[in-house]
């Protein structure tokens, strides 16, 4: 298994070689089984056969019809992948978690991912941004961010080739290679902390680049 465009040692892609099922599982955040979700899920696949097709159609479904927050200045900060979908908003993370809940519904493996940014795309401040990987037939794991496109933000759905929303352009900044069945718990209690989409933007989460190993962050 490998992360499209991306090398990695025998270690890191054994890393990456787990069970299929930890990244179809059910959970609090990720609660695909939320019938909403699963009717969303359907309505969304309806007319598509193959993997592929769904998992593109679920991503810009998230993409373009769930509002990001700050870009949206909306309120409440959802988290659970069901509350996301019933309030139309989320940040990044909160879209990656509906995002997965979908394709998850729909059969399709999926995790999360992320990436430490400059919030002003200035230096310091960082933060986390959260965005997905899914696991293909054709190219196995696929990495696509449904955050939200805008003016210099253009993330697009073309494998093999990989389209982010971001690039990496200061050193302490980082794109991280792991892929997670579970959102980060530093990830859930940042949202979970907060209720309007302005509180949420002065308590970003965020994570050092010397503390990256220990949240599994790094390979």
């Amino acid at each position: 298994m490998k992360l499209v465009g991306k090398v990695f040692t025998i270690e890191a892609v054994a890393f990456l070689a787990v069970d299929m099922e930890e990244y179809l599982k059910v959970s609090e955040v990720i609660d695909w089984q939320h019938p909403e979700i699963m009717g969303c899920a359907k309505q969304i696949a309806s007319g598509y056969e193959t993997p592929t097709a769904i998992a593109k159609a679920c991503f810009e479904w998230v993409r373009d019809e769930i509002r990001h927050s700050y870009d949206y200045q909306m309120s409440p900060v959802t988290c659970r992948a069901s509350d996301v979908l019933q309030h139309k908003t989320g940040y990044c993370y909160a879209k990656s978690h509906l995002l997965a809940a979908l394709l998850r519904a729909n059969e399709i493996p999926a995790g999360l991912c992320y990436q430490r940014l400059s919030i002003d795309d200035k230096g310091a401040p960082y933060s986390l941004h959260g965005f997905n990987a899914i696991h293909l037939p054709e190219v196995g794991w696929y990495r696509v961010d449904a955050r939200g496109n805008k003016e210099a933000v253009n993330a697009q759905f073309t494998p093999p080739q990989e389209q982010l929303a971001f690039k990496i352009k200061f050193s302490e900044e980082a794109d991280f290679p792991a892929i997670f069945s579970e959102p980060l718990q530093v990830v859930i209690e940042a949202l979970q902390a907060q209720k309007t989409w302005d509180d949420m933007l002065c308590n970003l989460p965020d994570i050092s680049l010397e503390s990256a190993k220990s949240y599994g962050l790094l390979l």
